[in-house]
Order: structure tokens, then sequence, then C-alpha cells
């Protein structure tokens, strides 16, 4: 535009001046025209180059753009996959937690079960012994009876006709002088139990636990141990000792898995549940 304008110019001041032709002006004037055209073929052009830039620059821009929104996705997701695996490190870790405070309690429980069943023994055995001193131990038999059997058999016999006819004082009588005067025979381990089963049958459950002990303690390989277990893990129950009674049917099971008193022993602890 600006050489367009110089132009014109020149020709009005050269006409001005009367140094041209009217042929000359027309050829000038045709090179003027020649002139605007390639110019605004020119603006034309550039235009078109400059809308396929503008065009290539946004397409350049969407498509960063669209790499930019990819990538915040991907790291959005990374952080929430991160923060899904800190959160289940957390829930595990107190999980985990939880199960050492569960099995330290349930440790803690059975140490203090088995100390509190020690102490209890301990206390009944105290008892009794104070209530043997206070009590005056006749030989069992009255005036004008025959005397008994001095063989261990005969003793034995003797305790076991009086349990199963109910009398409980004769038959602990002659199973306690049967444990005394053969302390090494084969039916010892029997007679102590059985000097249990009549405190149990008297409903005299601290004795029957103190004697019960004896067998468990001093005969534990011998059969009736588990019997004395079982039947001393129902005194326990008797006597509203929830948490003794479930120790000691728990430790048939743990110490004589196959005897018929573990089968006892478990249909016992599902009923106390």
């Amino acid at each position: 535009m600006r050489t367009q304008n110089i132009v014109i110019l020149f020709l009005v001041l050269c006409g001005a001046a009367g140094c041209v032709s009217r042929g000359d002006f027309r050829s000038v004037e045709r090179d003027t025209y020649d002139t605007r055209r390639r110019v605004a073929q020119l603006e034309k052009e550039m235009g078109g180059v400059r809308k396929s830039a503008a065009e290539e620059v946004q397409h350049s821009l969407d498509g960063f753009r669209k790499e930019i929104d990819g990538a915040r996705k991907g790291i959005a997701d990374t952080q929430a996959s991160q923060e899904n695996i800190r959160v289940d490190m957390q829930e595990m870790s107190g999980r985990i937690d939880d199960l050492k405070i569960l099995v330290q309690k349930r440790t803690d429980e059975k140490a203090f079960s088995k100390e509190e069943i020690e102490r209890r023994l301990a206390a009944l055995e105290d008892r009794f012994a104070k209530l043997e001193k206070r009590v005056d131990h006749g030989p069992g038999v009255g005036a004008g009876t025959k005397e008994p059997a001095e063989t261990p058999e005969g003793i034995y016999q003797e305790g076991l006709v009086s349990f199963k006819a109910g009398d409980m004082l004769k038959a602990r009588d002659s199973f306690t002088r049967f444990a005394e005067r053969f302390p090494k025979h084969e039916l010892t381990p029997n007679a102590r139990y059985w000097i249990g089963e009549t405190y149990y049958s008297e409903k005299k459950y601290e004795q029957a636990i103190l004697a019960f002990q004896d067998v468990i303690k001093q005969y534990p390989k011998k059969d009736k141990a588990p019997a004395a277990l079982l039947k001393q893990g129902l005194s326990f129950k008797a006597l509203g000792d929830v948490k003794s009674a479930r120790y000691v049917l728990k430790k048939i099971q743990d110490d004589y898995p196959r005897s018929a008193e573990a089968k006892k022993a478990r249909e016992l602890l599902a009923e106390m549940k």
C-alpha cells in the first residue's frame, strides 16, 4: 500500500509538471493495477499462510493439552493408587496389632487361669487340712460289725460295695485305708479316684477337686487321670467357676486327646459356650 501511494503521488507530480504523455500515464496506470492485484494476491496468500499456521499451532496446542491432561490423569491415578496402598497398609498394620493383642490376651488369660486354679487348689488344700484337724477320724466300722478283710483286694472291694450302697463315708474310709496301707499297689490310683467320687456324690465339690488333684498329680499316666480331670472340671462347673472348668476340660483334650473323657470334654465345652 505504501508503494502504491508513492506511484500515485509520482504520477500526480508528473502530470502537474506536464512531463508525461497520456500513453505513458495509461501504462503506469496498468502497472499500478497489476501491482495492486499482485499485492492483493500476496495478501490473500499471506492470509492463507497465517490461517494454516494458526490451525497448525492450534492443533499442536490441542495435542499438547491432551498430553498434559493425560499426564495429569496418570499422576492422579498413581496418587490414588498410592493412597489406596497406604490405607491398605494401615489397615493391615492395625489388624496385625489387633492380632498381637488378641494372642497376648489369650496367653495372659491362660496363664491367669492356670495360676488361679493353682491358687484355688492351694486354698482348698489348706481348708481341707484345717477341716481334717477338726474332724475326729473314727475307724469307720460300728460296734458289733465284722472286721473287714485286711487283704488289699478285700479292703478295695469293701469300698466299692459301700459306694454302690450309697454309704459315702464308709466307702471313703475303706479307700483311704487302702491308699495309706498299700501306696504301691496297682489299684491305689483307682482308690484315690474313688475318694474324689465320694466327695463329688455328696456335692462337696471343693474336697472332690483336691482328691482328684491327687490322682492327676501323682498318677498322670494312669487310666484314672483323664477321668479325674473330667470330674474336676465338672466340680468347678458345679461351683460356678466356669473359667476354671473350661481350662480343665481343654487340658483333657490337650493331654489325653484319644481318651473317652476328651470326647465328653468337647461336648461339655460346646454346652458352656
